[in-house]
């Protein structure tokens, strides 16, 4: 019954005025640091009389705060098909790097392997966060253990690490920019792990206001109005990338 309150309070906001109002998305450090400014910095310049409020959190926190009405939006990797009560639409893919300090030899590796990773004190994700079941999988594939000294849920603090050369890392490539880590080597590892996707969470049956809609499609184009709207309804989840 809130719900439904909420979604005429919706509806008559819309039909009050398109261009003014809230929006509030829930998402991990690593997409709200290396994906989402240029898409936040379009919508505002499109509708800067709405709102628009970051929550950052572990993808299962971001999800209750889209199902408890603190926030319209969730986007991150894990987590979002856990939840009966969400709309699961994908993103993008995207996979992994290892980074280490410009003269590591795990920088020299050809070809880089999980065997030679295995070789040295590894930093990366909580257990939480950004794929890292797809870390574990693969290593586990392989019979290996690997030899984890720390974690943590943010990309800049898993770098920071890796500088002072405590052990080389494993982190999203997006979170990898050659001109700001320039203390920093970096390989492409997406040969030994499994891709993930990133996902946005909605909760069934919401009505969105139309610059929730826009936001989407900025954020992901193929994921249009119409199409996002058939998800809601129930017409299907998980439209394709």
């Amino acid at each position: 019954v809130l719900r439904d309150l909420d979604n005429l309070q919706q509806v008559g906001d819309e039909f009050a005025n398109e261009a003014v109002g809230r929006l509030s998305i829930a998402t991990t450090h690593t997409q709200a640091r290396y994906v989402l400014p240029d898409v936040v910095r379009r919508f505002m310049q499109r509708y800067p009389q709405v709102k628009l409020e970051l929550h950052q959190g572990n993808p299962r926190q971001v999800c209750e705060m889209v199902l408890d009405g603190s926030a319209d939006i969730a986007i991150a990797t894990e987590a979002i098909a856990e939840y009966d009560e969400l709309v699961m639409l994908p993103c993008y893919q995207w996979n992994r790097c290892v980074v280490a300090t410009p003269r590591h030899p795990i920088l020299q590796a050809a070809p880089l392997t999980l065997e030679e990773i295995a070789r040295y004190p590894l930093i990366t994700y909580d257990d939480a966060f950004t794929g890292r079941g797809q870390i574990n999988k693969a290593f586990l594939g392989r019979g290996l253990k690997p030899k984890v000294v720390l974690t943590a849920i943010d990309s800049d603090v898993i770098k920071k690490y890796v500088e002072m050369d405590l052990g080389i890392g494993i982190l999203a490539r997006m979170a990898y920019d050659p001109a700001e880590d320039r203390r920093l080597g970096m390989v492409d590892a997406s040969h030994l792990f499994e891709s993930s996707t990133t996902r946005i969470g909605l909760r069934k049956r919401a009505w969105l206001r139309a610059y929730v809609y826009a936001f989407i499609e900025g954020f992901a184009p193929h994921l249009s109005r119409r199409m996002v709207e058939a998800a809601l309804a129930g017409g299907g989840t998980d439209p394709g990338l």
